[in-house]
This record gives structure tokens, C-alpha cells and sequence, in this order.
């Protein structure tokens, strides 16, 4: 198989790195890049939920120049560059698939994933905990979500569904009954912790979940504004009320 334009994008990427070429880009380290990978992948999250295929595609090109820039960077450096990437990358997808590339035998996505950790943890022999290896980069919740995950793998699991949401309540107990601003501080992060093991306990993704609120309440404030027949500053309690259930009713309609 050829690849031209994969090709072309690495070839530009090294002219745009030059000594004749973009003042910005040779600028760029890989820790000056670091909030433009953060924002390109949820950019890219973004059309996926959004079902446009041609938005997924311009998205994902910013992705890939990120990791293609990266690479850059590393070659000129010394470290790697981005075939050592594609390699590096290749062999962990065959020795993680042994179902796939060996003669290894399974009956369920469940055996796959069972056999994907053992795989993992014999190729990180240097973490000596369950909780090595979490990103101090990725968000609160996907980090309490993994987290989470990973204590159940070990059997530390409540023994029900019921027995979260009596965690939850008495989390929500002992955030009102905190006196000083640190102690609710720290009852508000139980509160959010136990949330995201219901969520995964439900095998809900916490940080999608929330995403989708975000934009769902964007969308019904925004229908709020429209409807509104004065300064939004000037409504009373009462007028926020109603225009909130009306543009429930409004932005449901037309999600249908």
C-alpha cells in the first residue's frame, strides 16, 4: 500500500520545521503542543458525536497533525520519529491480540479485555501499583472513572447497585453538614467520586455524560435567550422558571 498524502503531510511538517520555513511552528516544543492535542482530540470528539462525517475528517487531520509534529520534533531531537511511532505502535496492537495474530482462544469481549490488562501489566513490569500509569493530563472525571476501574479489577467493588446510592446519600450528608470552606471542598470531590462509580457501574462514561449536559444546557439557555421578551438580568425567579420548561419543551421537539 502507498500512502502519498500521509507522506506529503510528514514531508510538509519537515519544510514547515526548517530553517526556511514557519517562525511558529519551529517555535513549538512538545510542551508548548500540549493544549493543542487536549483541544484538537475534543474537537474531534465533537464531530463524532455530531454524526458529520466531513467535520470527523477535517478533526482527525488535526489530530494527526499533532502526533505528526510531535514526531518532527522528536527526530530532530534524537529520540524518535514518526516511523518509530507507527512501529512502536504496530507491535503493541499484535502482541495485545494474541485472539487475532497467535493461537490464543476466546469466547467474549470480556476474555479480549481480561487478556489485554494481563498483556498490559507484563509490559510495564516497573509499575509496582494498580494505580501506576494513570494520566495527570487527562480530566477529573475520565481520571475518577479509571481509577475507579481499576480498584474493581482488583475486587475492591460494592456489593450492589444500592449500596452506591446509599454512599452517594451519605457523601451528600456530610457535604452539608462540612463546616469550613476546605472540609466541603473535600465532601464535594467524595460526592463527584461516588457519581462516577454509578456512572460506571451503569457502564456510563462519566466524562461523555457530562459533555452531553453541557451542550444540552447550552442549547435550552440559548432557547431561553430567544424567548425572553426583556433583559435576561431583569427576570424574576418565576419568569426564569417558565422560560426554562418551555425551552425543555422546545429543544426536545427539535432533537426529534
Amino acid at each position: 500500500m502507498n500512502y502519498p498524502n500521509l507522506e506529503r503531510l510528514i514531508e510538509i511538517i519537515e519544510i514547515l520545521r526548517s530553517e526556511n520555513g514557519c517562525k511558529w511552528d519551529r517555535a513549538q516544543t512538545h510542551k508548548t503542543l500540549k493544549r493543542n492535542m487536549l483541544e484538537e482530540a475534543y474537537e474531534a470528539v465533537d464531530a463524532i458525536d455530531d454524526n458529520d462525517f466531513n467535520h470527523i475528517k477535517e478533526e482527525l487531520g488535526d489530530v494527526l497533525l499533532q502526533v505528526v509534529l510531535h514526531s518532527q520534533i522528536a527526530k530532530e531531537e534524537n529520540h524518535f520519529n514518526i516511523e518509530d511511532v507507527a512501529k512502536g505502535i504496530s507491535d503493541k496492537l499484535i502482541h495485545r491480540h494474541p485472539h487475532v495474530f497467535g493461537d490464543v482462544k476466546v469466547n467474549s469481549t470480556d476474555e479480549i479485555l481480561d487478556n489485554w490488562e494481563k498483556l498490559k501489566k507484563e509490559e510495564k513490569p516497573d509499575r509496582t501499583s494498580i494505580m501506576d500509569g494513570i494520566s495527570r493530563s487527562q480530566s477529573a472525571l475520565m481520571s475518577a472513572q479509571k481509577i475507579s476501574k481499576k480498584a474493581v479489577n482488583v475486587g475492591f467493588e460494592w456489593p450492589d447497585e444500592n449500596s452506591l446510592y446509599d454512599c452517594l446519600m451519605s457523601e451528600i450528608k456530610e457535604f452539608k453538614e462540612a463546616k469550613t470552606p476546605q472540609d466541603k471542598e473535600d465532601e464535594l470531590g467524595d460526592i463527584l467520586f461516588a457519581v462516577v462509580n454509578l456512572a460506571r457501574w451503569n457502564k456510563i462514561d462519566a466524562e461523555q455524560a457530562l459533555l452531553k449536559a453541557n451542550k444540552k444546557f447550552i442549547k435550552r439557555f440559548r432557547a431561553m435567550e430567544n424567548a425572553a421578551d426583556k433583559e435576561l438580568e431583569h427576570l424574576s425567579l418565576e419568569e426564569w422558571d417558565k422560560l426554562w420548561k418551555q425551552a425543555k419543551i422546545t429543544t426536545s421537539k427539535k432533537a426529534n
